[in-house]
C-alpha cells in the first residue's frame, strides 16, 4: 500500500435501503475539514447509490461487497478491515458528522495517543453530558464507567486502527463498548461529533440491544459495579422505552410483542437491577419480562404520568401495599416484593386526593349519540363504605375561553374494584360550537365521591375509537360551511378528544376556498408585513427597549415626594428584611407611598398593598421616580439609580460560601461581567450588616466602602430577638399563628429542614433533597412535623408520607415565621443558620456534601469547627443526632451562644427602626 494511499480516518457505513440518508452521511465524511478523510461503503448486493458514488470520488469513497445473509456485525467488520485511516470511525446511514469532528478527534489522538478519542453524537448534551463535560484521559476504563454502561460510544468515537486486532471477540457486543474495554489510554472530548441518527423504534431495537446486552455482559466478567452499571442501563434506556411504547398499540399488536420480546428478556433481568430501579419502572419492567401485555400498557401509563394510580392496590397482612391482588404475592404464598408500591404512598391519601386511571372501554355512535362507557381503578377498598357516586362529562375548549359543556353519567357504579361508567352524549344537539377557533374539544370524567369531585382524563386506544363508527354530525353556530362532523379520535398523549371537520362537499369547499384566501395573493404578500409588525411589537415590550425607555427618559423625571419602592428576593415574595422594614413604617403611620414589585403573582401579597409587576412599565416608572428604594437582594442590574433615589440594601443573609468578586466565577469571567457586577453594587447607598463578619466578608466581597455600612443588624431578625425575650419571660407555648394554620398540634416537635440553593437540575425538574424525608417520617412521625422549605429558586420533590408528619412550606412568604415557629432548624450551609442561632435553640447541620462544596464555593470559615450545633455527614447520623438532641443540647448551648454573638453582634431587636429612622429622616448626601 503506498502512502497516498494511507488517510487520516476512515469512515465505515454499512449501506442499508435509504439512499438518501447514505447521501447525506457521505457528504457529511467528504465535507471534513481534515482532508485525509475516507468513506468505507459495505453492501450486501448491488447498490447502485454506493457504486455511483464510488464512482464519483474514487480516490476518498471506497466498496466493499459482499453476499447476502451477513448480519450487521460481520459486515461492519469487513469494512473495518478495508479500511486505510489509521483511525476508524463507524456510522450509520443517516448519521451527519459535524464539519470538523475528523480533525478534532485525530488532534485529540495525537496530543494525548490515545487508543480511542469520544465525543458527543448528540445534540442535547444532557444524556451524556458528565461524560463529556471536560477534555480528559483516562487509561482505565472505570474512571469513566458511561462509555460501556450506556450507548455513549453508540457514535461520535474513532478508534486506532492497528489496535483492532486487540479488540476481543465477543459477537454481538457492541463495537464501541469492545473498543473501550481494549484500549490502553481513551481521550473524551466535550466537542460535539455527529448527529442525525433516527431515533430507533424501541420495540425493533430491544431484540439487538438484548443480544448486545449479553455478549458485553460476557465481555465485563465479573466486575461487579460496572455489570450492575450496565444492567441497569439496559433496563432503563432500553426496556422502559420498549414499555412506553406499548401505550398507542392495538390489543393483538401488544400481545405479539410482549411474547417476543418476553422470550429477548430471558436470563437479562437480575434482581439486583430490578431493585435498583423505582417501584413503577420494576414492576413495568417484569410485567414485560412475563409477557402480560395489557398490564404492560397499564405500567407505561403509570411511567408516561407520574404519580397515577393505574391497578387495584391492596394492603397485605404485612402491612404492605401491592400493585393488585394477582400479584401480591409468589406462587408458594410469600410476598412478591417485585410490586411493592408502599413508598409511593398512596394509602396515605384519600380517595379523592389521587390522580386515576380511566380507561375507555367503549365509544361508539349509538343512533343520535356518543355512546361512551369506561372504568376507573378503586384501590385499598377505599370505597368499601359504599358512597354515594355521581359523575357528569365536561367537555372543554382545548385552549380555553369558553365555558364546559355538561353531560351526565346515567350509570355509575361499583364492580370487582373498580367504578364503571356509561354515558350517551348528544354531540350534535347539545354541543354547539362557533366553528372557527373551537374545533377540539377535550372531555374529562368529574366523578363525586359523597358530593367530592375527582376529575379524570379518559385513556383511550384507537381499537376502542374506530373513526367511522364513532362520527356524528355537528352544527356549529357559524353555519355548516365552516364543519359538518363531530369526529372522536385519541390523541398524541392517548386521550380520547373530538373535533369538528369538514366532511360534506360544501364544508370542504368553503375551506378550499378559505385556504386559497390565506395562503395565496394577496395573503402571501400580507404575511411578511405582518411578521414584521408582531416582530416590533414584541420589541416594544422586550426588556432591552424598556430598558433603553428607562435609562434615557424615566430617569430624567422628578422624584415623587415620598415613594418607596419594596422588593424582596427579585419580587418572589413578601417577606424578609423588607417586609419589616415596610411593617415599622406602617406602624409610625408614616406618610409614605409604599408600592411592592412581584415577579409572578401577587398572592401572599398583604390586601390593599400598592403592586407592581417587575418589568412592567408601571414599575420602572415607580423605580425612576421613587426616593427610596428598599430590598434584600437587587433590582435589575439594567436599571441605573436615579440621582434623587436612595438606594437601602438590607442584604438576604451572612456569608457562609465565598461571596462577590471573592468567587472563583467571577474572578474568570471578562471586564464586562464584572464591571456589570461592579455598577450593580455600586448603586447600594446604606448596606446594612448584622456583625463584623459581614464586614469583612460581604462588604470587602462586594467592595462596599465603610461609609456607605449601616451596622444595625437584619430587620427581619428582630421577630427572633423578640421570640427568644418572650421564650425567656412566657415560654413557648401558646405556639404562633402559623401552626394553627399549618395543623401543628401542640404536642409534636416541629422541625424545620432549610437547604441552601445548589443550583437548578439541567432538565428543569424539581430538585431531589439531601435528607429522606420518608425515612425521616418513619422514624419520627409520631413525635415530629418536620417543615420543609425548599430555597426560593428551587422547588422541591417531596414523597408521599404520612398525613402531618411532612409538610411542604416552602410557598410560605415570609421564613422568620417559620423559624420562630420551630424547635428545631436543620440546614446546611443556608444563612438561615446565622438567624436561627439568635433563638438559641437546637440547630443541626445536615451536610453529606461538605468537603466537596466547601471545595467548590469555597468557604470563610470551617464549618465543623465553628458550627453551632453538631455536623451530621451521612442520613442515620443524622437521624441519631435528633434522637438524642434532648439530652445533648444542654452541652451545646454555650457553642449556640458564642456562634450568635460572633455572627449577630448587632441583632438587638431594633434594626428595622434604625432603616425606618433612616427613610424618614435621612436625606441623600
Amino acid at each position: 500500500m503506498s502512502t497516498a494511499d494511507v488517510h487520516d480516518v476512515s469512515c465505515v457505513v454499512v449501506c442499508g435501503d435509504d439512499a438518501d440518508a447514505l447521501r447525506a452521511t457521505v457528504r457529511s465524511i467528504l465535507g471534513q475539514t481534515l482532508a485525509g478523510t475516507e468513506a468505507v461503503l459495505v453492501t450486501t448486493s448491488a447498490d447502485e447509490t454506493a457504486a455511483s458514488l464510488a464512482a464519483g470520488d474514487p480516490h476518498r469513497i471506497r466498496l466493499v461487497q459482499t453476499g447476502t445473509g451477513s448480519p450487521a456485525t460481520v459486515l461492519r467488520d469487513l469494512g473495518l478491515a478495508a479500511a486505510r485511516g489509521r483511525y476508524v470511525m463507524v456510522a450509520s446511514p443517516g448519521d451527519r458528522l459535524e464539519q470538523h469532528a475528523c480533525r478534532n478527534l485525530l488532534e485529540a489522538a495525537r496530543r494525548t495517543g490515545a487508543d480511542l478519542v469520544a465525543g458527543r453524537w448528540e445534540k442535547d448534551p444532557g444524556r451524556h453530558g458528565d461524560l463529556y463535560a471536560t477534555s480528559r484521559v483516562v487509561e482505565n476504563v472505570a474512571d469513566a464507567p458511561g462509555l460501556v454502561t450506556g450507548d455513549a460510544l453508540a457514535a461520535g468515537f474513532c478508534v486506532r486502527r492497528d489496535r483492532l486486532g486487540a479488540l476481543p471477540d465477543a459477537g454481538d457486543a457492541l463495537f464501541g463498548v469492545r473498543a473501550a474495554l481494549a484500549a490502553r489510554r481513551i481521550a473524551l472530548v466535550p466537542n460535539l461529533i455527529s448527529t442525525g441518527r433516527a431515533p430507533a423504534d424501541p420495540l425493533k431495537d430491544l431484540p439487538r440491544a438484548a443480544r448486545a446486552q449479553r455478549a458485553t455482559l460476557e465481555l465485563l466478567g465479573h466486575d461487579t459495579a460496572l455489570r450492575a452499571a450496565r444492567e441497569k442501563a439496559f433496563l432503563t434506556e432500553h426496556v422502559l422505552s420498549a414499555v412506553r411504547a406499548f401505550l398507542p398499540l392495538g390489543p393483538n399488536h401488544r400481545r405479539d410483542a410482549a411474547e417476543i420480546l418476553a422470550g429477548h428478556l430471558r436470563g437479562l433481568v437480575t434482581p439486583e437491577a430490578l431493585g435498583a430501579l423505582a417501584p413503577v419502572e420494576r414492576i413495568a419492567v417484569r410485567l414485560l419480562q412475563n409477557g402480560e401485555a395489557d398490564s404492560v400498557r397499564a405500567a407505561a401509563y403509570a411511567l408516561t404520568r407520574p404519580g397515577t394510580v393505574v391497578s387495584p392496590l391492596v394492603m397485605t397482612d404485612d402491612g404492605r401495599v401491592r400493585w393488585n391482588a394477582e400479584h401480591a404475592a409468589h406462587a408458594d404464598g410469600d410476598p412478591d416484593d417485585t410490586f411493592d408500591v408502599t413508598e409511593l404512598g398512596h394509602h396515605y391519601r384519600e380517595f379523592t386526593g389521587l390522580r386515576l386511571k380511566n380507561r375507555v372501554t367503549h365509544c361508539l355512535r349509538e343512533g343520535s349519540v356518543l355512546a361512551l362507557a369506561g372504568r376507573i381503578p378503586v384501590p385499598l377498598g377505599l370505597l368499601d363504605h359504599r358512597p354515594a357516586l355521581t359523575a357528569c362529562l365536561d367537555f372543554t375548549v382545548r385552549g380555553g375561553g369558553r365555558r364546559p359543556y355538561s353531560v351526565p353519567v346515567t350509570d355509575v357504579r361499583q364492580e370487582d374494584g373498580f367504578v364503571i361508567w356509561r354515558a350517551e352524549v348528544p354531540l350534535t344537539r347539545a354541543l354547539r360550537p362557533r366553528g372557527i377557533g373551537d374545533r377540539v374539544w377535550d372531555p374529562r370524567l368529574v366523578l363525586k365521591v359523597d358530593g367530592v369531585p375527582v376529575t379524570t382524563e379518559l385513556f383511550a386506544d384507537k381499537a376502542t375509537v374506530p373513526a367511522r363508527a364513532t362520527a356524528l354530525p355537528a352544527r356549529p353556530r357559524l353555519t355548516r360551511l365552516t364543519a359538518d362532523t363531530w369526529q372522536p379520535y385519541v390523541t398524541a398523549g392517548h386521550h380520547l378528544a373530538v373535533c369538528l371537520l369538514p366532511r360534506r362537499r360544501p364544508a370542504r369547499t368553503a375551506h378550499r376556498v378559505l385556504h386559497y384566501v390565506t395562503h395565496f395573493r394577496p395573503a402571501r404578500k400580507l404575511k411578511p408585513v405582518l411578521r414584521a409588525l408582531g416582530k416590533k411589537r414584541e420589541a416594544l415590550r422586550s426588556r432591552r427597549f424598556k430598558t433603553r425607555v428607562y435609562r434615557r427618559v424615566l430617569t430624567r423625571l422628578p422624584a415623587r415626594k415620598g415613594l418607596v419602592v419594596f422588593e424582596s428576593h427579585m419580587g418572589k415574595s413578601y417577606g424578609d428584611s423588607p417586609r419589616a422594614v415596610h411593617e415599622e413604617l406602617l406602624a409610625r403611620g408614616a406618610r409614605l407611598r409604599c408600592v411592592w414589585s412581584y415577579a409572578d403573582s401577587p398572592a401572599g401579597f398583604p390586601d390593599g398593598a400598592r403592586l407592581v409587576k417587575r418589568w412592567s412599565w408601571r414599575y420602572l416608572w415607580d423605580l425612576a421616580r421613587a426616593e427610596w428604594w428598599v430590598d434584600n437582594q437587587g433590582f435589575p442590574h439594567a436599571l441605573d439609580k436615579p440621582k434623587h433615589t436612595t438606594y437601602l440594601q438590607t442584604w438576604h443573609g451572612s456569608a457562609y460560601k465565598r461571596m462577590g468578586f471573592d468567587e472563583a466565577r467571577h474572578k474568570t469571567q471578562n471586564a464586562p461581567q464584572r464591571d456589570t457586577l461592579a455598577r450593580a453594587v455600586g448603586r447600594f447607598d446604606h448596606f446594612m450588616v448584622r456583625s463584623e463578619h459581614d464586614v469583612n466578608t460581604l462588604a470587602r466581597a462586594y467592595r462596599i466602602p465603610e461609609e456607605k455600612l449601616l451596622r444595625a443588624g437584619y430587620p427581619r431578625n428582630d421577630r427572633l430577638v423578640a421570640a427568644r425575650a418572650r421564650d425567656e419571660r412566657e415560654g413557648r407555648f401558646p405556639r404562633p399563628a402559623p401552626a394553627a394554620e399549618l395543623g401543628i398540634p401542640d404536642h409534636r416537635t416541629v422541625v424545620l429542614y432549610a437547604p441552601t440553593f445548589r443550583g437548578l437540575p439541567k432538565d428543569g425538574s424539581t430538585v431531589e433533597l439531601p435528607l429522606d424525608v420518608r425515612q425521616f417520617a418513619e422514624r419520627f412521625g409520631d413525635t415530629h412535623v418536620l417543615l420543609v422549605r425548599a430555597h426560593y429558586m428551587e422547588a422541591a420533590n417531596l414523597p408521599a408520607t404520612p398525613p402531618g408528619t411532612v409538610i411542604d412550606v416552602s410557598g410560605h412568604h415570609d421564613v422568620s415565621e417559620l423559624l420562630v415557629l420551630a424547635d428545631v432548624l436543620i440546614t446546611d450551609y443556608s444563612s438561615i443558620m446565622f438567624d436561627y442561632a439568635l433563638l438559641d435553640r437546637p440547630l443541626v447541620h445536615f451536610a453529606p456534601d461538605l468537603d466537596a462544596y466547601a471545595a467548590e464555593r469555597g468557604a470563610y470559615f470551617d464549618l465543623r469547627a465553628d458550627a453551632a450545633g453538631p455536623v451530621a455527614e451521612t442520613q442515620e447520623e443524622l437521624l441519631r443526632t435528633i434522637d438524642g438532641l434532648k439530652e445533648a443540647d444542654a452541652e451545646r448551648q454555650a457553642a449556640r451562644g458564642a456562634f450568635a454573638a460572633r455572627f449577630g453582634a448587632y441583632d438587638d431587636g431594633h434594626a428595622a427602626r434604625a432603616a425606618a429612622d433612616l427613610i424618614l429622616g435621612g436625606k441623600k448626601g
